[in-house]
């Protein structure tokens, strides 16, 4: 792990020509690999015109048609190395959570997971954090009866040798099972310095210590994952705790994307090292910093079940380079799925944008989630801490719609609860609507 740090603390620096050199030439030994032992690959890369020694670059490598999803289930046992390279290691299987309706199953390698844990250092190394302190967990957990409350559980490191080797404080774990009001009684009695979880769990747990009046006394980040994170949750959480919460990008099927740059919590760097991330156009041609659209990404060393040229699912936009000196690529913005961009009657995608900020300026919001029904008609669930007078419902409609993109008529739905998905996460917009078919 030590030589991995060293590697990946030179590489960040680093200018975009010199790890674009660098991916290339591990990407030409993963493709010689797919197209040797991979059988669905064998047929794609010749069908692209892929042939033994040829010049591997930017135009070729884009002839190589996008993997969706929908292929990655159907042909999942095609797309898996009949042999791994001996100092790759085992094969481990890892299954998706489905929160889309679409799980599915990938193997990975030792090698690719050491790698895996290699980014995950490296982003508690750029975010500063003091591996003596004690760090809380609160999330969806893989078994149903671990780490329930009210006391969860406890470990005596943050994780194993080989992700940390080195000293650390302990971990706490505690299942999103928890209330919300049991989450908040966990943290005052656990006092970590750090907190892992959720973003929409995080806004539901900052809210509440909001309206309780209580703050964990040692807290000094927050760490996001899996979910968009809102701007106005990264607000609430400075206004609440009083402290910044780093972000990551990632999905199950690939791991770490991108992480937030150590100086500018708005930006998030690529990374590189072990991804080949594009973001394409519906044709599949390379967008212009920032245009918006598909990420693609192929992780660079999980050979047990290559994925080249994989459509996440999300859209994003680069941005230019980072002052912060480091070349790795900038992603200025992640909108998430598709169905988390709203559809305008022609067609045109937009990022939703609901004003969110001032809610409870003008009702007593606490949690919140729009659904586009139709081209005219939007959704507004809430979860409230009171009946809402009239008056309140008129000023919270007239807010939404001067941020709306396109005229909705919009219907507001009160809930107890707002639900989660199967992974246990809440998304703040989702569409339900078909993009119209092309002209």
């Amino acid at each position: 792990m030590q030589r991995l740090q060293q590697r990946l603390h030179e590489s960040q620096w680093w200018t975009p020509g010199q790890l674009r050199v660098a991916q290339f030439r591990q990407l030409k030994t993963l493709l010689r690999h797919a197209a040797s032992v991979v059988p669905f690959y064998r047929e794609r890369l010749m069908q692209a015109g892929f042939r033994a020694g040829m010049v591997l670059d930017e135009e070729a490598w884009s002839r190589l048609p996008v993997l969706t999803r929908a292929e990655l289930q159907a042909q999942g046992e095609k797309l898996r190395a009949n042999v791994l390279p001996a100092r790759h290691g085992r094969t481990h299987e890892i299954r998706t959570s489905g929160s889309t309706g679409q799980p599915v199953r990938i193997r990975s390698s030792d090698l690719a997971q050491t790698w895996f844990r290699a980014i995950g250092l490296r982003e508690a190394l750029w975010q500063g954090r003091d591996f003596s302190g004690r760090f809380a967990i609160i999330r969806k957990l893989d078994r149903t009866d671990e780490a329930l409350p009210p006391d969860g559980d406890q470990a005596p490191r943050w994780g194993d040798q080989s992700t940390y080797p080195f000293s650390t404080g302990p971990a706490f774990r505690l299942s999103l099972m928890a209330s919300v009001r049991q989450q908040a009684d966990w943290l005052l009695r656990r006092d970590p310095h750090y907190l892992l979880t959720y973003p929409s769990n995080l806004a539901a747990l900052a809210g509440h210590c909001r309206d309780a009046g209580i703050r964990p006394a040692s807290l000094r980040q927050v760490l996001s994952i899996a979910e968009l994170l809102p701007p106005e949750t990264r607000a609430l959480v400075r206004e609440v705790w009083g402290v910044p919460i780093a972000d990551v990008y990632s999905c199950k099927e690939i791991g770490y994307l991108a992480l937030q740059c150590p100086l500018h919590e708005d930006r998030f760097h690529v990374q590189s090292e072990t991804v080949l991330l594009e973001v394409v156009d519906e044709a599949g041609r390379l967008c212009a910093p920032g245009e918006v659209g598909r990420v693609v990404a192929t992780p660079l060393f999980n050979f047990a079940m290559p994925l080249l040229r994989y459509a996440i699912g999300d859209y994003a936009q680069f941005g230019e380079a980072c002052s912060c000196g480091r070349g790795l690529p900038v992603l200025a913005r992640v909108q998430g799925r598709v169905r988390n961009m709203m559809i305008g009657p022609d067609g045109a995608r937009y990022w939703p944008s609901f004003g969110s900020r001032r809610f409870r300026e003008l009702a007593p919001v606490r949690q919140h989630q729009f659904v586009q029904k139709s081209f005219e008609r939007l959704e507004a669930r809430f979860t409230v801490e009171r009946p809402l007078t009239p008056e309140e419902e008129q000023a919270l409609r007239a807010h939404i719609q001067t941020k709306l993109p396109i005229p909705f008529q919009i219907d507001f739905v009160y809930l107890e609860e707002i639900p989660v998905s199967a992974a246990g996460k809440l998304e703040n917009f989702m569409s339900e609507v078909a993009p119209p078919p092309a002209a």
